[in-house]
């Protein structure tokens, strides 16, 4: 295949079960050589999922909303609208067989895309994800987190991805100790509660231009109103 990664944005709400059953089906056709990269942006109804860590005294309301197990890695997340889910098919045998500079170039698209937006997102080691710096002066430390990481690999082609919070309800986060991390001065934020407000078309056209940058690919776009991703 050639040196192109497709864009994919599915409108309305992708039921997470739909989402992964798609993914499997485009990871199988890059590694078979049949299918380009993707990247794909979903909206979830709000749902939590477990990763491959997840504890289960992580998950303090287990009736709130639907819990799925997940294949990916870290812990529990929370998933829904005003939440944007990227979900990167990208094949590391032509790039770099090193999932953690994998890792860091997500963390580093997701710094890229917010800093477009005047908001300096930060890493921190033994944190995965993206983090912003809450303290003020006089106050105690505070730092949110914006931004959370879940990576797959299979046959070196990588699936599920990120979670951007863009506009959603952070209350639904109380469900969960979000990625396992219950210190009172670490929290989740998002655009919205920085005081941003940012529809989700202009976002992914920051998101993609930022992705370019990183990753110093050529894309080619596709805006779906479908629901799902085509195989």
């Amino acid at each position: 295949m050639d040196d192109i990664v497709e864009w994919v944005r599915s409108d309305g709400l992708t039921p997470y079960p739909d989402a992964v059953e798609a993914m499997h089906r485009r990871i199988a056709r890059i590694a078979a050589g049949e299918a380009t990269e993707c990247i794909w942006l979903v909206e979830h109804p709000p749902i939590y999922t477990a990763g491959v860590s997840a504890r289960p005294y992580d998950l303090t309301d287990p009736n709130r909303f639907p819990v799925y197990k997940s294949e990916r890695g870290g812990q529990y997340t929370y998933h829904g609208p005003g939440q944007r889910v990227a979900y990167p098919m990208l094949d590391l045998r032509r790039r770099n067989r090193d999932v953690r500079m994998f890792v860091r170039d997500i963390e580093t698209w997701i710094i890229t895309t917010l800093a477009s937006f005047n908001v300096r997102g930060e890493m921190r080691e033994g944190r995965v994800g993206v983090w912003v710096n809450r303290s003020r002066p006089g106050s105690a430390p505070q730092e949110d987190k914006i931004a959370a990481i879940g990576i797959r690999i299979r046959q070196w082609i990588s699936f599920h991805g990120l979670a951007i919070n863009v506009e959603p309800d952070l209350a639904h986060f109380a469900g969960i100790v979000p990625c396992g991390i219950s210190a009172p001065d670490l929290g989740v934020t998002s655009l919205a509660d920085l005081g941003l407000r940012i529809s989700m078309s202009e976002f992914d056209d920051a998101l993609r231009d930022a992705f370019e940058r990183t990753f110093d690919r050529h894309t080619k776009v596709r805006h779906s109103s479908s629901r799902f991703l085509a195989s």
